[in-house]
């Protein structure tokens, strides 16, 4: 099925192509390039790797993962949250533990596509992603102050290494700094018309190197590019044992979320942008395929990432050969300006990396649920971020998850029960005998869900009608009904049988019969006592 529907695909996406067409997808790879190039080098020195692993990241996953994309727009490479990961796993297992855990979570994204696991990031809320990326946000920023201040940290994630600086101290490279606060500042003020042309990080990486060359500067350098997409170091499956595999099975869970939640995100964003809708199942086999085969090229994971995916769809993409020919492109810049990017100082990498983390963060919607208060979306968002910095992503994911049911069901678990006495006068009824009939009624009003949460309120219907011999119930409010819930009505509904008074069942959806005829409710009151509504029970 899979096979059919990407080879469909292709035959739509190249359907018509032409030389002109062939030309834009060229010079929009080109451009991807541009802006790949610089943050590729920063995401690898920001993961505990190398420049050199970030660059081959972004050239195989543009291949690989671009040749098999579910949307032809999806531009894959090494990610500032992807690094944000890999930073503890580089502590605990060096890069072979990287290596082995890419592999298991290409593995585990090769599964997803193919049982169609990706439909379940449509429960994550909004406010648990958007609380997700300001965490990963910080981390990046956080990571990034030991090459920006040229200082030296220890810890195996970015709040030890914050911590470890009153022990060590923190003697301040000003060269550094100021190398690396031209970097921020140029990509702050660059203006976004001419970034169309010549991106700021780009532009601004290579006058920051030369200054730093010109001026002979004491600042840390990227180091060798090798001219190789073999890098020296890469993965060994004969150095791993089992219990590395074991202990290395969490960090994959992580990676491989980080990747299915970045890739569909990116990819649900820029469809919108293309008017052509991701193929979700086809775009996770491709992510999985393209992290398998990166470690043994001495890659590390890889995701789509919007920010390369929008120039893309931007500067004129048309087919997936676009993302190509970015990886043609970063392929010719390695060869051929190796030397150079070798001599690019890490606190310049470091002011992209600063400016990438700030515009990383949602800051529309984070206004939007501040600003008009909404309490339950700056919780879930709050406790994902906090989580998402002290702890793990799969740990902050389910703990902004948990926290969205626990609100959801809050919410859920109230319901409103208003009571009146029947006023026949008020149904237009000259017939005495009803009047008389029901001049001891009450009408029970629930507005909500019967459910386990609010079973108490449920109890009360027998306080507020005990003085009443006619009960009806107009239910055309209770769109859903729990077993407990059920369980506890039918209590009270015998309660008042048992008491000798007449009951009617009014209004009731038909998700809600359901639930009565499964339980038993509704052949215990009888088919003659369920009604439309409660004028039509009280003039029967």
């Amino acid at each position: 099925m899979l096979i059919r529907n990407y080879v469909q695909q292709l035959k739509k996406e190249f359907k018509n192509y032409s030389g002109a067409d062939l030309i834009k997808d060229l010079m929009a790879g080109l451009t991807v390039a541009a802006v790949a190039l610089p943050l590729a080098l920063a995401f690898g020195v920001s993961s505990g790797a190398t420049a050199a692993a970030g660059l081959v990241t972004a050239i195989i996953a543009g291949l690989v993962i671009g040749a098999f994309s579910g949307g032809f727009y999806q531009i894959s490479g090494p990610t500032g949250a992807m690094a944000a990961i890999l930073m503890s796993v580089i502590a605990g297992y060096g890069l072979q533990g990287v290596f082995a855990a890419t592999l298991i979570a290409g593995v585990l994204l090769v599964l997803c596509g193919i049982f169609h696991i990706g439909r379940l990031t449509s429960f994550i809320p909004a406010p648990v992603i958007t609380g997700f990326t300001s965490g990963i946000a910080v981390i990046i920023a956080m990571g990034q102050i030991d090459n920006f201040f040229g200082v030296v940290s220890e810890g195996s994630s970015a709040v030890q290494k914050l911590f470890s600086y009153g022990r060590l101290g923190f003697p301040v490279n000003l060269q550094a700094v100021l190398l690396g606060m031209f970097v921020v500042l140029f990509m702050v003020f660059f203006p976004k018309k001419w970034n169309a042309v010549v991106p700021a990080s780009f532009l601004s990486i290579i006058i920051a190197t030369v200054i730093s060359v010109v001026m002979k500067l004491d600042v840390e350098t990227v180091g060798a590019i090798p001219k190789t997409l073999f890098l020296e170091d890469r993965l060994d499956i004969a150095a791993l044992n089992l219990q590395d595999i074991k202990g290395l099975f969490g960090p994959a869970v992580s990676i491989a979320m980080l990747g299915m939640i970045e890739s569909l995100l990116c990819g649900a964003s820029a469809g919108k942008m293309a008017n052509v809708r991701l193929n979700s199942d086809q775009e996770l086999v491709a992510q999985g395929i393209g992290n398998i085969i990166l470690p043994f090229f001495g890659g590390i994971p890889a995701t789509a990432a919007i920010a390369r995916t929008s120039v893309a769809l931007k500067s004129g993409a048309r087919t997936r050969l676009t993302g190509i020919f970015h990886a043609l492109g970063l392929l010719v810049f390695m060869f051929i300006l190796g030397p150079v990017m070798a001599k690019i100082p890490l606190s310049a990498l470091a002011g992209v990396l600063m400016v990438t983390a700030f515009r990383m963060n949602d800051w529309k919607e984070i206004r939007y649920i501040f600003s008009h208060h909404f309490k339950g979306a700056a919780a879930k968002y709050l406790i994902t971020m906090a989580a998402t910095i002290l702890f793990d992503l799969t740990t902050a994911i389910l703990l902004g998850v948990v926290t969205g049911l626990v609100l959801l069901v809050s919410r859920l678990s109230h319901i409103e029960i208003n009571y009146e006495k029947v006023d026949m006068s008020r149904i237009n009824n000259a017939d005495e005998r009803l009047n008389k009939k029901y001049e001891n009624a009450a009408v029970a009003y629930l507005t909500g869900t019967i459910i386990f949460a609010n079973t108490q309120n449920i109890e009360e219907i027998l306080v507020k009608m005990q003085e009443f011999d006619t009960v009806l119930l107009s239910m055309r409010g209770v769109s859903y009904m729990d077993i407990s819930g059920a369980i506890t009505f039918m209590q009270v509904l015998a309660e008042l049988q048992k008491q000798g008074k007449k009951i009617f069942l009014c209004g009731v959806p038909n998700s809600t019969m359901m639930m009565l005829k499964r339980s038993g409710i509704y052949d215990m009151i009888g088919e003659n006592n369920f009604y439309w509504s409660v004028e039509r029970a009280l003039l029967d």
